[in-house]
């Protein structure tokens, strides 16, 4: 019996070709142009997998999968979209989506990704329904270093208190690790914990998902919604990335905070709320502040404490600690048995510079467990790390005499807008780049 697949596109000709795709590797493919017909589309079928373009005309497919999610539908779900970044990635991931592609689409990876998907045990997400609630903790690797150790001291030093808390780090250091930790040692602990990836949050939809909203009250909302502040009621909100928030926005949280109170969308009554927020970024806010991007007093309210989580590099002692965990994770999620990384693996890991941190590195370990044939990861069971091309990418892009201006363009250009990364590739302290930055009057 085939597979059957739901492709969520409004790109018809481009959905089209998906599902010629599909039909030609033996599945049964259904194409649905807008989130209304995927609804009702996966409210009259079952699906082994669902391959959903992120941007839609009435809605998007974070919508589309938090519906799934709430109605229990737990099919394997991968995100498709052209506008692709972590901070989407991450956010869909972190909601239940399986992976995220980037348009446009190579067939081998996206075959590699539906293979994945399909490996995994398929009554996996079944069993976690019917399992006891979860209490919110989660599992933490605590490193060893002594850069990582002052920031758990920190740590138990704030958690204690009702204190908003501001969590400064790169990408994928592990913000929301050490969000947790803050709420497990509260006396919050058995209340709930609710991560929002702001980053990821337009200003149609951040309203809604953040304070809720009521059903016919846009043209998506098909039900009542309870938002992240009511869920999250007597426990913690950690916001992501809160530097992505919209403007607009960020003045409705900042009423949220100050009053403890909320009001749904197309709703005229408030409703209280006991919540500590947690909040973490990549971005100097003070500089956003500076450019009109975000509140000065929303930034006062949430840096009553605050905590700066170092990057990979700079703790590399804990990468052996971490690469395990991951290991773990992934011979779980798979279903496989590897169980110790070579010396020479484990040298090559810790020569690598990790710009994307604790994230990359899982993904690392993840596609090494799934390529690795016996119980050993080895050097050639990595995915290409591209150590010495990318020192070597290093020292050419090195800022030298001259141009000054177009080698720092080319960095930030190579380095997609993160400043931290482009500094790096330039040799340079992040505060350097600033300057130049500014006296180039280059703009991002």
């Amino acid at each position: 019996m085939s597979k059957k697949i739901l492709i969520v596109d409004d790109d018809v000709a481009f959905g089209v070709m998906l599902k010629t795709w599909f039909q030609k590797n033996s599945w049964d493919a259904v194409l649905a142009s807008n989130l209304d017909t995927a609804l009702q589309a996966s409210a009259s079928s079952q699906f082994d997998l669902i391959l959903s373009d992120l941007r839609l005309p009435d809605g998007d497919g974070i919508m589309f999968l938090t519906y799934l999610r709430e109605k229990k539908i737990m099919t394997p779900f991968i995100i498709m979209t052209g506008y692709a970044d972590v901070q989407t990635a991450v956010n869909a991931m972190k909601l239940g989506a399986f992976d995220y592609l980037k348009k446009p689409i190579i067939p081998e990876i996206l075959q590699e990704k539906i293979d994945l998907a399909l490996k995994q045990d398929n009554t996996k997400a079944q069993q976690e329904q019917k399992a006891k609630p979860k209490t919110g903790k989660t599992t933490v690797v605590k490193g060893k270093s002594p850069v990582i150790q002052r920031v758990y001291t920190h740590v138990s030093l704030v958690a204690p208190t009702k204190m908003s808390v501001l969590i400064l780090g790169e990408s994928g250091t592990g913000k929301e690790y050490i969000a947790r930790m803050i709420h497990e040692q509260s006396g919050r602990k058995n209340k709930p914990f609710i991560a929002v990836d702001c980053g990821s949050l337009s200003m149609e939809l951040a309203p809604s998902e953040l304070f809720g909203h009521m059903k016919g009250s846009f043209t998506s909302a098909i039900a009542d919604k309870r938002g992240v502040f009511v869920e999250a009621n007597g426990g913690t909100v950690f916001l992501d990335e809160i530097g992505n928030l919209p403007y607009e926005v960020q003045k409705q949280l900042l009423r949220a905070l100050q009053e403890q109170k909320v009001r749904p969308v197309g709703s005229s009554q408030d409703i209280n709320v006991d919540v500590r927020i947690i909040a973490a970024t990549n971005e100097n806010l003070v500089e956003a502040i500076e450019k009109g991007r975000f509140r000065q007093d929303l930034y006062h309210r949430i840096n009553e404490f605050s905590l700066e989580v170092p990057p990979l590099r700079e703790r590399i002692e804990d990468l052996e600690e971490f690469a395990y965990h991951f290991l773990d994770e992934a011979n779980e999620e798979l279903g496989k048995n590897v169980n110790h990384i070579s010396d020479k693996a484990l040298e090559k890991l810790k020569e690598y510079t990790w710009d994307g941190n604790l994230r990359e590195l899982r993904n690392v370990i993840r596609r090494s467990v799934l390529f690795t044939e016996n119980q050993e990861i080895t050097e050639e069971n990595l995915p290409v790390l591209s150590i010495h091309s990318q020192k070597s990418q290093q020292d050419d892009m090195a800022l030298q005499p001259g141009d000054e201006k177009e080698q720092i363009l080319a960095a930030l250009r190579k380095a997609r807008g993160n400043k931290t990364v482009a500094a790096k590739l330039l040799q340079i302290d992040r505060k350097t780049l600033y300057n130049k930055m500014h006296l180039y009057e280059i703009e991002l």
